[in-house]
């Protein structure tokens, strides 16, 4: 039995017919770019997310680019973020000429670690971008202290996170902004690329309004140089129909977490930890191995997908060496590039398939001789370094 790692034609089938009926009445109208279908879309992923305003855009990259842009952060300035996370949170950074500032991440949540950030504080830091990793929040009551403390703005990324929580607060009313990412295998997909942007800044939903669309101010006035970065009208009424079912498929993600920590239990693996006060929705399911890659060749036989997220930090990319950091600087980061497995996580992960998963996991575990890993309070820096030596990857 081949177990997929996301499984995008199960969900669809569940909608096909709305879906079709939804595409069908957006190729009769030929009102392809823009229109009531986008504004539609808007309105209810505003109310969704808690905030006044959603602008529809044409990635999560974009996303957080055009976020950027509007707060006018721009050369000289530095952006203070984690390297456990996909490149696009630093590359919108670089794209405007500000330089990202990477520290390093709480062991247990994988998110950035706000005792980091104050470390890493300078005279030229404009904002600080938290990014919601594997469908949990990062800790944001503390970094928004540190930001009213010191003016800085504070972007949420939250591609990874539609949904979830942080002291009975949605994701992306948590900031001054917050950036989402609609690729199709996120919690909330599109059937290809998209984003938005959220806030409760009127100024700001403008200004990402205008920055999305050349800078236009009308049809053939700029008043800025923008950028072509819309959400196009098939992709918003296909969103719009999956929006309903969000927190069904977020309800069916935590059950299936819930499946696997069971299944786990007794393994020695270290399974995700939810921060209390959060409702994580499981983007994906993450767990801590020193076997991974073994682990990993054994699902793989037995034929189940998994992924990893991330096996190269931000800090240690090729494209990103230029900011002059080296091995070692962030050592909780590259411990889990080294040592992290994802397992298949989707709302419609079946109870059989995460006991044939887990199975798998831990007889690979067991037949490795699996050292048991523990939280934080196990594990310092430096004991990571000597643990690690030279294979971080």
């Amino acid at each position: 039995m081949h177990i997929p790692f996301v499984d995008l034609k199960a969900q669809y089938e569940t909608l096909k017919d709305e879906m079709a009926e939804a595409i069908r009445d957006i190729l009769d109208s030929a009102q392809f770019i823009g229109g009531e279908a986008v504004a539609s879309f808007e309105r209810d992923f505003a109310a969704y997310c808690q905030v006044r305003h959603a602008r529809g855009v044409a990635s999560g990259t974009d996303a957080l680019h055009l976020a950027l842009r509007a707060l006018d952060i721009g050369h000289g300035d530095e952006v203070i973020t984690t390297a456990h996370t996909f490149i696009a949170t630093a590359a919108a950074i670089v794209a405007t000429g500000a330089r990202p500032v990477f520290v390093d991440i709480d062991p247990d949540t994988y998110t950035i670690d706000p005792k980091m950030i104050e470390r890493a504080l300078t005279g030229r830091t404009r904002a600080i971008v938290a990014v919601h990793l594997y469908g949990q929040p990062a800790d944001m009551g503390p970094i928004k202290d540190i930001a009213r403390r010191r003016g800085l703005y504070v972007l949420e990324d939250a591609a990874q996170a539609h949904g979830a929580e942080y002291q009975g607060v949605r994701t992306g009313a948590l900031g001054d902004v917050a950036c989402f990412s609609f690729y199709p295998a996120k919690n909330l997909g599109a059937y290809g690329d998209g984003g938005a942007v959220t806030t409760n800044s009127a100024a700001i939903a403008e200004r990402i309004e205008r920055l999305r669309d050349h800078g236009r101010t009308s049809h053939y006035s700029h008043a800025e140089i923008g950028f072509n970065s819309r959400l196009d009208t098939l992709q918003a009424a296909i969103l719009q129909i999956k929006l309903r079912r969000l927190d069904e498929w977020n309800a069916n993600r935590r059950r299936a977490a819930e499946w696997y920590a069971v299944e786990l239990a007794q393994s020695g693996i270290k399974t995700p930890f939810v921060q209390k006060g959060s409702t994580h929705v499981y983007h994906l399911y993450v767990i801590e191995t020193n076997e991974r890659d073994a682990m990993r060749n054994k699902l793989d036989q037995a034929g189940v997908a998994t992924g990893i997220h991330y096996p190269v930090p931000l800090h240690l990319q090729p494209a990103l060496a230029h900011l002059g950091y080296r091995q070692g600087d962030l050592p909780y980061c590259e411990a889990m590039a080294a040592r992290s497995l994802s397992l298949p996580m989707f709302p419609e992960l079946a109870r059989d398939q995460v006991r044939r998963i887990a199975a798998i996991a831990r007889a690979a575990a067991e037949q490795d001789g699996h050292k048991k890993l523990r939280r934080k309070s196990t594990y310092s820096p430096a004991a990571l370094r000597a643990e690690a030596g030279k294979e971080w990857r």
